[in-house]
């Protein structure tokens, strides 16, 4: 399970360092038109990545990973949503900025965590590297459903334009299932889930830290 658990985290921790530097690479390279074909060169790797993440949850359940269900649930959710409805349906919003910002701030928060995690399987702890794991989601976190709320904004014209997954349910329910609200009930509970992960994250850190503080009066 050892050995399971490492080559997983190694690859997405390279399958999220390729995304993190093949962004920043292209951008240096050609500047603001890269942004434009982010989810054309970088979607499929993401997308990979985003499918492998499922598994943590088999993980968490298998007690293999050490976390909470409910709140790694909601993070996995949050981001299949976005990928794979908001982003990969709608042609239109492929080539937005907040794409490749998205892309970006996920690639760059997971590198940090796999590496961790990675690392954590072999029994391998740097202190520097743990603080960042507990630290980084304060700032990038809050940005990335920023940036999510953005993105289905931006997809609701084209979802009110081509019908897309609006659907007409028959008798006996006789009702339409009109997308773009789903979409507006999402971005409320995308922010009232938002609450819920960061609260969690803010008790993982405070544990840490607390840990840290009880370990330098013991030394």
């Amino acid at each position: 399970m050892k050995a399971y658990i490492f080559s997983y985290y190694l690859i997405q921790f390279c399958g999220h360092s390729w995304i993190f530097t093949n962004i920043i690479i292209r951008f240096l390279s050609f500047g603001e038109d890269s942004v434009a074909d982010t989810f054309y060169s970088i979607g499929l790797v993401m997308r990979i990545c985003q499918l492998a993440s499922v598994l943590e949850l088999f993980h968490i359940h298998l007690g293999i990973e050490e976390d909470h269900f409910l709140p790694r649930l909601l993070q996995i959710t949050e981001r299949t949503v976005i990928l794979f409805i908001v982003i990969a349906s709608q042609e239109e919003v492929q080539g937005k900025y907040v794409v490749c910002i998205l892309f970006f701030l996920w690639s760059f928060v997971d590198v940090v965590r796999y590496t961790y995690c990675m690392l954590a399987a072999a029994g391998i702890y740097f202190q520097e590297l743990t603080w960042i794991h507990y630290s980084l989601w304060i700032p990038l976190y809050p940005l990335s459903v920023l940036a999510q709320a953005f993105a289905v904004y931006e997809s609701l014209p084209h979802f009110e334009t081509d019908g897309t997954f609006s659907i007409h349910l028959p008798f006996p329910f006789d009702v339409t299932v009109y997308f773009p609200y789903v979409l507006k009930i999402y971005m409320a509970i995308l922010f009232a889930g938002s609450y819920f992960i960061v609260r969690h994250l803010y008790m993982e850190r405070n544990e840490y830290l607390g840990s840290r503080h009880v370990k330098a009066k013991k030394s």
